[in-house]
Parts: C-alpha cells; sequence; structure tokens
C-alpha cells in the first residue's frame, strides 16, 4: 500500500464518509457511530475532498480541514485521509473505482446524509456509484422525507434494503442501499461557517 493511504485487512467492511468537512462536527461523528454499529462495520473512512464540485464556493484549505477532522475524532475506527487529494481525483464515481481497485478484498459501504440523496441524481454518473458500491443514506433533519421520494430513491427503489436488515449491507453486491433512521443532530458545516448552531 502507498506511504499515506488507510490500512485495511482483506474482508473488512468500511463505511466511507467523502465531504469538504468545512468544518468537521461533532454530526459527522454521531452519524460514523451509527453506521459503525448498524450496518457492522469495522471502520468508517472520512474521505476530507479536495472540494466538491457541486459547491459554488472552495472549502477552506485542505491541511486546515484534516487538522480539525483529526482533532475532533478520538474514536480509533475512525480514520481520517485526504486520499483523494493524494490521488487527484474530485468526483465519487473515481474515488469509489480507485478504492475497489487499491483494496479488493475490502467490502466498502459509501455513507451519505440523507440530504445528499435528494441531489443526488445531480452527481456525475450516479447510477455508476450505485452500481458500484452499496449505500447507506443517514436521515438528517429536514431531508428524511425528501429523499424517500427524491429521483434516486425512485429509481433505485427495488434495491432498497430494510433497515432492519441493513447489517447485510456491506455483503450484498452493488446497487443496494438502505435509509438509516438516528437521533437527528442539528448540527451542519454551512451553519457553523455562517456563525451558527
Amino acid at each position: 500500500m502507498r506511504t499515506g493511504f488507510p490500512i485495511a485487512q482483506p474482508g473488512q467492511r468500511i463505511g466511507v464518509l467523502g465531504g469538504s468537512f468545512d468544518p468537521p462536527h461533532p454530526g459527522h461523528v454521531l452519524i460514523s457511530k451509527v453506521a459503525m454499529r448498524k450496518l457492522r462495520l469495522d471502520r468508517v473512512w472520512w474521505l476530507v475532498s479536495p472540494g466538491n464540485p457541486l459547491k459554488a464556493h472552495g472549502p477552506a484549505p485542505l491541511d486546515d480541514r484534516l487538522g480539525a477532522a483529526r482533532r475532533l475524532v478520538v474514536d480509533p475506527r475512525i480514520v481520517v485521509t485526504d486520499l483523494e487529494a493524494r490521488l487527484a481525483l474530485r468526483k465519487t464515481a473515481d474515488t469509489i473505482q480507485a478504492l475497489r481497485a487499491l483494496y479488493p478484498d475490502v467490502r466498502f459501504v459509501w455513507l451519505m446524509g440523507s440530504d445528499n440523496l435528494v441531489q443526488f441524481h445531480r452527481w456525475d454518473r450516479w447510477r455508476e456509484i450505485a452500481a458500484q458500491v452499496p449505500m447507506a443514506v443517514l436521515a438528517r433533519p429536514g431531508s428524511r422525507m425528501a429523499a424517500r421520494y427524491s429521483v434516486a430513491a425512485t429509481v433505485l427503489r427495488r434495491f432498497r434494503v430494510a433497515e432492519d436488515r441493513a447489517a447485510t449491507l456491506a455483503g450484498r453486491h452493488a446497487p443496494a442501499w438502505t435509509l438509516l433512521n438516528l437521533p437527528m443532530s442539528p448540527l451542519s458545516s454551512t451553519k457553523l461557517r455562517a456563525g451558527g448552531t
């Protein structure tokens, strides 16, 4: 494995939470821990992205966001990485393809908030993403119902796994996805950047 890349053992079940983490906050930790418990994951990797192609303004410098994320995380099962920057990738479809090539014996699950599922159909090659890796959608305030009726949820409806079967997700072949309910955290990076809570 290349220097600076996360270490994973064959057969491990790893959740991947991508995002700008601008800034990282306890809500990110909460969804990571819920995902580990409900999906029976060994680890969650936070992929701190170089930038989000869907956002008009760039995030804070990558080193600042990585440092803040590493200071926030105390659970050794949550790994903060700049893997996308190291691979010069910016799009999720390319990142997932690279992860599967670099770690062929790892069972990955893509983690996203329900707010992301609402606009998932706008992501580049979103159908390809869904076909490559199982996905767990974590409920966020204000978007749970919109996520259930989103374009992507409608298209992928027959591949949905009931929440009480979520622990099987990492072992399934894509496409497969589930919606996980969890305690609602009002925190968001957007509000924190704006000085709210």
